[in-house]
C-alpha cells in the first residue's frame, strides 16, 4: 500500500502541472466559442523552447544566465511543499519572493521599457498579496478545524473565495491582469519576460506552470487539512491525492471560465480591493478563531 502511495503522490506531481494551465486555457477558448488548443500545448510549446537556444541582449548578465533557472526551482519547490507537505506551508511566500526576485531581475536587466512597467505592476501585485498568503497561512496553521455546521461551511467558503482573490493577484489573473489582451503596456508577467527567448523562455514558462498548479492546489489543501467536513477514515493518502487532483482541476476549470467573462479593472483599484481582503481574511480568522 504504500509503495501504491507513493506512485499515485508522483502521478499527482507530475500530472497536474502539466494539465492545470492547459485546462484553463482550454475552458477559456470554450467559453469564448471557440475550440482553442489542446490542454498539453503549452508542453508542447516549452518542448520546443527548451530545445533552442536563448538569444540574449547585450547588457545581459547574471541574472540572464541563471534566473530561469532560480525562478524554475523555487516553483517547485513550492509545488512539493503544496504536494507532499514534507515542509509547513510558511515557507511558500518565501520561495514566492525568490521567484519573483529573479524574473524581475531578468526584466530589469534586459533594460527594456516594457520590462520596467512590468516589474513595476508585479512589485505592486507582490505587496499587496503576500501579506495575505501569510494571513492566510496563518489562520489555517493555527491548529483548527472547522465542523460540519451552517456558521462553519459560510465561513469556510468566504475564507477561500478571499483566499482565492489573493491567489489570482498573484498569478496576474484577471481582474488584476488580462492575459488575452497580449499588449506590453497592460501586461504583467509577459512584459517582463518579452526579451527572453529559447531555453530561458522555456524555464519561465515551465516554471509558471508548476506555480499555477501549486497556488490552485494549495486551496483545495486549505480545505481539506483543516476541516471536519468528511469522515478521517475516508482521507486515505491515496484519497487525499485524488481529492487534491480533482479539486486543482476543478477550480482551473473555474479560473478558466473567469477569465472569458471578466475584465481587467484599472491599477488604482488594486490596493483597495487587496487592503480589504486582507482586512475581510483578518476579521474572518479572528471569528473562525473564536469559534
Amino acid at each position: 500500500m504504500n509503495i501504491i502511495n507513493i506512485l499515485v503522490s508522483i502521478l499527482v506531481f507530475i500530472s497536474l502541472p502539466l494539465l492545470a494551465g492547459g485546462i484553463i486555457r482550454k475552458i477559456r477558448a470554450r467559453s469564448q466559442g471557440r475550440k482553442g488548443p489542446p490542454i498539453l500545448q503549452n508542453i508542447y510549446d516549452i518542448r520546443r523552447l527548451l530545445v533552442k537556444t536563448p538569444i540574449d541582449g547585450p547588457y545581459s548578465g547574471f541574472f540572464a544566465e541563471n534566473a530561469p533557472i532560480v525562478s524554475l526551482v523555487a516553483s517547485v519547490v513550492i509545488w512539493s511543499i503544496i504536494a507532499f507537505e514534507w515542509a509547513p506551508f510558511i515557507l511558500i511566500p518565501f520561495f514566492l519572493a525568490l521567484m519573483r526576485i529573479s524574473i524581475t531581475g531578468y526584466a530589469m536587466e534586459t533594460g527594456t521599457s516594457f520590462g520596467g512597467l512590468g516589474t513595476g505592476r508585479e512589485m505592486l501585485l507582490s505587496i499587496t498579496s503576500e501579506p495575505i498568503i501569510f494571513l492566510m497561512i496563518l489562520v489555517a496553521q493555527s491548529q483548527l478545524q472547522l465542523t460540519f455546521s451552517l456558521p462553519a461551511v459560510i465561513m469556510g467558503v468566504l475564507f477561500l473565495g478571499a483566499s482565492g482573490i489573493a491567489i489570482m493577484a498573484e498569478l496576474a489573473k484577471p481582474p488584476f491582469d488580462d492575459p488575452r489582451t497580449h499588449l506590453e503596456l497592460t501586461m504583467v508577467h509577459e512584459a517582463m519576460l518579452l526579451e527572453s527567448s529559447g531555453r530561458s523562455l522555456g524555464f519561465f514558462d515551465l516554471g509558471q506552470q508548476f506555480k499555477i498548479a501549486a497556488l490552485l492546489g494549495f486551496l483545495v489543501r486549505l480545505g481539506l487539512d483543516h476541516s471536519k467536513f468528511l469522515d478521517p477514515g475516508l482521507l486515505t493518502p491515496i484519497a487525499l491525492n485524488l481529492i487534491l487532483f480533482a479539486g486543482t482541476c476543478f477550480i482551473a476549470v473555474i479560473v478558466g471560465y473567469w477569465e472569458a467573462v471578466s475584465v481587467r479593472r484599472k491599477w488604482s483599484w488594486v490596493p483597495e480591493i487587496m487592503g480589504l481582503t486582507f482586512l475581510f481574511i483578518l476579521l474572518l480568522g479572528t471569528l473562525v478563531k473564536l469559534n
